[in-house]
């Protein structure tokens, strides 16, 4: 019979692996759209705005209900969260690949962002709640190197299943990690813990989701409406008024979805504005780079997705080094110099012109933009769950995924301003610019706001 070290250290890996699987779930799909988006456009229509659309339909439920899974983990427990979430994404991923039209499409991609909402807090709360210590950040530094590589990963896969098959198949790509996530909650074989006294706030997760969906439709179709329409006007008026709602029902609600009390805390507060920036500036850098190298550049989908490929090697090597030299010397210097290496990785891209070069003119940048990347995300997280005490690490986790994700969501949004309506050449340049900016203001914010452990903590 196993020892209980022995024990312990299955429990550990176990426990990390389905962390690692269920949140790459989740970031596989926010990514493997991306390089599917042209196909998507040829075969069911629509523009710009319908590419917005099919991206952010995701961001909205997922970032509005992210705050509701940490809830939804106490009322019923974690283990049962993570099976029900991980089973709506699969039916969701199959609705997707048989929708007949956008709209449709659009639809199910908002199921989808419901149930991958569900995913990632309960997965970082397995690992704080089961980690310790130097053992702690190393294990959200693999986390994190994992997972973000679901950033490129799912370019990459969905890049061959476009150009060799279809596009349909692109959203398939995670029912055999589904599968195995399942297989090892069931080789856990973990109880439950749930809180009797637990609350869900349906109040707030309605106000949060009209309220982002209401900001979001009037920026994406302002391009083709205009401001002076009633319902781009109308819904921006009742998706602002619905978040000032929500964050005044969090202000004196007996069980907050996001409990404000949290931002008081210095560490929390900067590395969740400085998550803001950093995180919108790389949904819009994402979205951008793989579709302007199809549409613009005239790459294959395959090789578009591969494009980041070396960004993906780079976060697999090093971010469990990263994850480990931050809980010694603290995440301050990580999440300064960071995303000011990604700012200027981005500013590399202006290097693009029209007779198109992948290896002098994206190349650098994508490497760069990969050393800043792997220096910032693992303290980043770190930095943030570390601020808060174990007990309340699920609550801690969904707020600062439920901001990475509206950061996105609204820099996704903002693309047709960004970029002039078409992204062409110069709407490309636009918005590499918008994204080095954003990186730099995510490096000063952590430069003022974040500090170390004392000593004696580490």
């Amino acid at each position: 019979m196993a020892g209980p070290e022995a024990l312990s250290t299955r429990t550990e890996r176990l426990v990390l692996w389905v962390a690692i699987l269920a949140s790459f779930v989740s970031f596989l799909d926010g990514t493997v759209v991306n390089v599917a988006l042209p196909a998507i456009q040829r075969e069911l229509g629509g523009g710009l705005v319908t590419q917005q659309w099919v991206v952010d339909a995701y961001l909205i439920t997922l970032g509005a209900l992210i705050l509701v899974a940490g809830s939804l983990s106490d009322v019923f427990g974690r283990i049962v969260v993570l099976r029900v979430g991980l089973v709506g994404f699969g039916i969701a991923s199959v609705a997707i690949a048989a929708a007949p039209d956008p709209l449709l499409l659009v639809l199910f991609r908002g199921v989808q962002g419901i149930a991958g909402a569900l995913l990632v807090p309960s997965s970082l709360a397995l690992i704080m709640s089961t980690f310790r210590g130097a053992a702690q950040s190393k294990a959200i530094g693999t986390w994190t190197g994992a997972t973000t590589a679901a950033l490129v990963v799912g370019p990459v896969l969905g890049g061959v299943f476009v150009d060799l098959m279809t596009w349909r198949l692109v959203f398939l790509i995670n029912v055999l990690p589904i599968a195995v996530t399942l297989w090892l909650l069931v080789m856990l074989g973990q109880r439950d813990k749930r809180d009797p006294g637990a609350r869900v706030d349906w109040t707030g997760a309605v106000l949060c989701t009209v309220g982002l969906a209401g900001t979001v439709f009037a920026l994406i179709e302002q391009e083709r409406m205009g401001w002076a329409s009633p319902a781009i006007w109308g819904t921006m008026t009742v998706g602002s008024l619905c978040v000032i709602a929500f964050v005044v029902r969090q202000r004196f609600a007996a069980r907050p979805m996001m409990p404000l009390g949290l931002f008081r805390i210095r560490n929390f507060s900067a590395g969740n504005l400085a998550t803001a920036f950093v995180y919108g500036a790389l949904a819009l850098n994402g979205l951008v780079l793989t579709v302007y190298l199809q549409q613009g550049a005239g790459l294959p989908a395959t090789l578009a997705g591969l494009a980041g490929l070396p960004l993906t090697i780079i976060m697999i090597l090093f971010s469990s080094y990263v994850g480990g030299w931050s809980g010694k010397i603290g995440p301050r210097l990580f999440m300064t110099v960071g995303p000011l290496v990604m700012a200027g990785g981005a500013a590399l891209l202006l290097t693009v012109r029209e007779d198109f070069n992948y290896w002098t003119q994206v190349l650098p940048a994508v490497i760069v933009f990969g050393i800043g990347l792997t220096l910032t995300v693992a303290p980043l997280t770190a930095a943030i769950l570390g601020a808060i005490e174990p007990a309340r690490s699920g609550i801690a986790s969904a707020v600062n995924n439920a901001v990475a994700r509206v950061a996105g969501l609204i820099a996704v949004a903002l693309l047709g301003v960004i970029a002039g309506g078409v992204l062409n050449l110069e709407g490309f340049y636009r918005a590499a610019i918008v994204t080095a900016a954003l990186m730099a203001v995510g490096g000063v914010v952590s430069f003022i706001g974040i500090r170390n452990p004392e000593a004696a903590d580490a």
